[in-house]
């Protein structure tokens, strides 16, 4: 379907969409029947926690452990309430306490850097490279003899460079958290994402891939890291699975209720699907967007590994702000939703310098916590991850919803290399 104006919709013409993208829940917007019925079974059985109920029976949320783990290449899963959740399992899992460096990319959700400082942890930030992922280079850098961990985050969808990150860690004698939120079902060099470091966390949170609403998961082949996670998610975690007296660690409780479990456990059979589904989209989009972009000096996201890219978004880099600023408005006009990453004064949590209780160093304690654990002077700048800042001031980013129509591709091609071609 083509429109008969020529003109841009920004000054008047006809937009090259009439309606507006599907809304960008992959997993949420897959549910039917069969997440109703999961949740309908685990109603009528009336055992809404995972360790008893009424009848006897097994616990969706373990069932979900070992198929998510499974799918996933490891050895063991948990199930816990978030992607925050899963974060901070994680890090107990690996020892993370008071004081103790973990390197983090300066662009992932402000969550990463919370669950650090949740454990009394310091956040140290490190700049990303062009596939908007911890650049391992900096990462190294930024290495001191108090960094205990370094966190892998697959940004937007896409893997880490984690060969190497791996080898950045084991040459320094850190663990490899990967946040692997935005991510789910991805892979590196034919792995899963999660399943490569020391610990994988998860988020099925309803923004993610696949979603229960609210939820995460922690993967490991670790028993060690496994079983720590195990009890800081459950108060009685080490006596629910027979840890030895001599291991046994207090915990909190971040255990995944039975209903959530019930429909991850169908999202996750939907999981290979709505990422076929994506992968196909985004790759007619690109194709669709090549030779405009190769003309007017536009540069496509880094993938680190094509083939293990879940596809939820196509970002592409201006040659400077100001064009990726023009450009921006000029496609919303043809109805397709694609944003600067990065703007100064619009706050965004994903982007560092917009961590504004962080950056501030607010506490809730009046001793400063957990900074006044930290074993040297930390101090967090505006500007101290300047190549993080301007890659994110010139990308623009497309969501790519499993629910694209030939006819929305079509479309979204002809607006937006109509725009590319006038203002990049």
């Amino acid at each position: 379907m083509t429109t008969q104006d020529s003109r841009l919709a920004i000054h008047g013409g006809t937009p090259a969409r009439s309606q507006p993208f599907p809304p960008m829940y992959p997993g949420g917007m897959a549910i039917d029947q069969q997440e109703e019925q999961a949740v309908l079974e685990v109603l009528r059985s009336k055992r809404l926690f995972r360790y008893y109920g009424p009848n006897p029976g097994l616990s969706k949320a373990a069932e979900l452990e070992r198929a998510f783990a499974a799918h996933m290449g490891t050895r063991y899963g948990l199930a816990v309430t978030s992607g925050t959740a899963a974060l901070m399992a994680g890090l107990q899992g690996i020892g993370i306490g008071p004081g103790d460096e973990v390197i983090l990319p300066a662009y992932t959700w402000i969550a990463s850097a919370s669950a650090v400082l949740a454990l009394g942890g310091i956040p140290v930030l490190a700049e990303v490279d062009e596939s908007l992922t911890l650049d391992p280079a900096d990462a190294e850098a930024k290495i001191t003899p108090h960094t205990k961990a370094i966190m892998a985050v697959h940004m937007r969808g896409a893997p880490c460079r984690m060969d190497a990150i791996v080898d950045v860690a084991r040459r320094h004698g850190l663990k490899v958290v990967e946040d692997t939120a935005q991510a789910d079902g991805g892979s590196f060099q034919g792995k899963r994402l999660g399943s490569l470091g020391d610990v994988g966390c998860f988020s099925l949170q309803f923004n993610k891939i696949i979603t229960a609403g609210e939820g995460g998961m922690v993967i490991t082949n670790d028993e060690q890291i496994w079983k720590r996670a195990v009890m800081y998610h459950d108060v009685a975690g080490s006596l629910r699975n027979d840890i030895p007296r001599a291991e046994m660690v207090w915990g909190i409780n971040l255990r995944m209720p039975e209903l959530l479990a019930a429909v991850a456990l169908v999202q996750l059979r939907k999981l290979d699907g709505i990422l076929e589904a994506m992968r196909e989209r985004k790759r007619l989009l690109k194709a669709g967007l090549a030779d405009v972009a190769r003309r007017k000096g536009i540069t496509f996201r880094e993938i680190t590994d094509p083939e293990g890219d879940t596809s939820i978004a196509l970002i592409w880099f201006m040659p400077e702000r100001a064009s990726a600023e023009r450009v921006a408005p000029a496609l919303e006009a043809e109805n397709i939703p694609a944003g600067v990453m990065y703007h100064p004064d619009h706050v965004d949590y994903h982007i560092y310098c917009h961590w504004l209780p962080i950056m501030a160093q607010a506490s809730w304690t009046p001793a400063g916590a957990p900074w006044c654990w930290a074993r040297r002077d930390i101090r967090y700048r505006q500007d101290e991850c300047p190549r993080t800042l301007d890659l994110l001031g010139r990308a623009l980013h497309m969501d790519v919803s499993p629910l694209l129509s030939n006819d929305d591709i079509e479309e979204t091609l002809e607006g937006a290399n109509r725009v590319l071609e006038a203002l990049a």
